[in-house]
């Protein structure tokens, strides 16, 4: 019987050089986001990564704990936040808050073998994607990807935001990601235009507050 367990990973972890090398498998080799020749080691990482709280999915069973999805907490450094740089943001749009209390949500890739070619749309596509709540095929893999992989990572993120007192979250999702985590409950607000940057994305930011929905969610949890 195979679990799935979510950890938060330091460097020096056995599982640390992984979580790299999921992304440059999503990033660099499936969706083409990011150029290969800029990762020779087959590890795709950025100067944001040292700043940063990394989380992932382990599938367990067997002999075998595999790495299967990963996702990042930039925290507020002297490098400040990609979406500050790679989007164009409305500050009319932005609540008050102190950068010391914010923190970005970026490089959540899930494995090929637990994404079919709904979720990619969902999670990856470089067209506009929405999402329908009477596909029936997006149903069953909804159970698949939200319940079990990408809440659960977000669900990681939020217990560690409590622990560091931090407010509020910035991200750029997809439409067909925002649609999916609004479903579960989530609050995130559009705070600037739609740009192809990774896929069709807009910058969205969060209060922490507003989305203690992730206290609910009812996950075997491992984080350390």
């Amino acid at each position: 019987m195979h679990t799935i367990s979510y950890h938060k990973i330091q460097s020096g972890d056995s599982r640390y050089t992984d979580l790299f090398r999921l992304r440059y498998r999503v990033y660099c080799d499936e969706c083409g986001f990011e150029d290969p020749l800029d990762h020779p080691d087959m590890m795709e990482r950025d100067e944001y990564d040292e700043h940063s709280v990394h989380f992932c999915n382990l599938l367990e069973g067997n002999d075998n704990n595999e790495l299967i999805g990963t996702a990042r907490m930039i925290l507020d450094s002297e490098q400040g936040f990609p979406i500050e740089k790679h989007f164009l943001i409305d500050e009319k749009l932005l609540p008050d808050f102190k950068h010391s209390k914010i923190a970005e949500i970026s490089r959540l890739a899930i494995s090929k073998k637990f994404r079919r070619r709904i979720a990619d749309k969902i999670l990856y596509s470089k067209k506009v994607a929405g999402f329908t709540r009477k596909n029936g095929v997006y149903r069953k893999e909804r159970q698949r990807i939200d319940r079990n992989l990408t809440l659960g990572l977000y669900h990681c993120i939020y217990q560690e935001s409590l622990k560091r007192d931090l407010t509020h979250w910035y991200a750029s999702m997809t439409d067909g990601l925002c649609s999916l985590l609004s479903s579960k409950g989530c609050v995130w607000h559009p705070i600037g235009p739609r740009i192809d940057h990774h896929g069709f994305r807009r910058p969205y930011i969060a209060s922490i507050a507003e989305n203690a929905w992730a206290a609910r969610i009812n996950l075997r949890l491992s984080v350390s």
